[in-house]
């Protein structure tokens, strides 16, 4: 026969476990939340497979992306099409041969997509971006990049200038020459800014900062 005090203890266990499986939860949906990085869009810095924690919480409460720093995010729709399709009809890179100085995306398609993705912030609201050998140039100033892979060849390694419109960010993958970003689907309007990823804790011998 189970006795009161054993019921009790049973009852306590329960509402720890409870309390604790709560906790986690919440902590998962609104504070920091793993991610596994899907693409070598960021290589050299973050491999295909490896395990990153993204901090949401921070922009839950106002905070703003900030330059250089990786984020997860919902790109605008047009991200998901074939065309990599901007916001304003016939502008931007598409996947059709384009000379190889062209402007970037400077305005996205409306709606967020249901993927979601981790680049680099590399422009701010008012920024004037533009694209040289792979290199972001930030209001007329080249940008120092080490994190940065070579772009190659490609008509997206040089893009003449845009301006950010405001509440936007532009955001590109350090692999510059395998990387689909701001560059074809435009900069990425703040509330569809998830967090900033923060540390790697997978695999064992990349744990660390992001």
């Amino acid at each position: 026969m189970i006795t009161s005090r054993r019921l009790r203890s049973i009852g306590e266990l329960v509402v720890i476990v409870a309390t604790a499986l709560f906790f986690a939860l919440a902590i998962q949906a609104y504070a920091v939340r793993p991610y596994v990085i899907p693409s070598p869009s960021m290589l050299p810095t973050l491999e295909v497979g490896q395990r990153v924690l993204v901090d949401r919480f921070s922009h839950r409460i106002g905070g703003d992306p900030k330059l250089n720093e990786i984020t997860v995010f919902m790109p605008p729709i047009g991200a998901e099409r074939d065309s990599h399709q901007c916001g304003i009809a016939g502008e931007g890179p598409s996947n059709e041969d384009r000379p190889l100085s062209h402007r970037s995306c400077s305005r996205p398609t409306p709606q967020a997509s249901s993927k979601t993705y981790i680049k680099r912030v590399v422009g701010m609201p008012g920024d004037r971006i533009a694209v040289q050998a792979g290199h972001v140039i930030r209001n007329g100033a080249r940008v120092p990049e080490p994190f940065a892979a070579p772009c190659g060849a490609g008509s997206e390694c040089d893009l003449e200038p845009i301006v950010i419109p405001a509440g936007h960010y532009f955001l590109m993958g350090d692999n510059r020459g395998n990387s689909a970003d701001s560059r074809y689907w435009g900069p990425v309007p703040r509330d569809q800014i998830i967090g900033r990823a923060v540390a790697t804790y997978w695999p064992p011998g990349r744990i660390g900062g992001a």
